[in-house]
């Protein structure tokens, strides 16, 4: 049984770990928080779902908590970014 949960484990990582790599740089410079949000309700579900034996209701109370968290680290580094700069165009 050990086994068993050592492997959800690793998969849930390698998984969380791949679609954080999808959260680089975005053709909009300050939506960090629409990416965080999405990013955290993806890691939590996953999470809360290998957790426990109620699966569903774990997996909506994680992606609820991850939606928070991602959207409010998110947040933050949007707050952090400078604002766009025109760089030209039509005027």
């Amino acid at each position: 049984m050990q086994l068993n949960t050592i492997t959800k484990l690793c998969i849930s990582t390698a998984t969380i770990t791949l679609l954080s790599a999808c959260t680089g740089t975005e053709v909009m410079p300050n939506n960090a928080t629409q990416t965080g949000a999405v990013a955290g309700a993806l890691a939590g579900s996953v999470i809360g779902y290998n957790t426990g034996s109620n699966r569903g209701a774990n997996a909506a109370v994680g992606a609820l908590v991850g939606t928070a968290l991602g959207a409010g680290v998110g947040s933050l580094v949007d707050d952090q970014n400078p604002p766009p700069q025109q760089t030209g165009g039509w005027q």
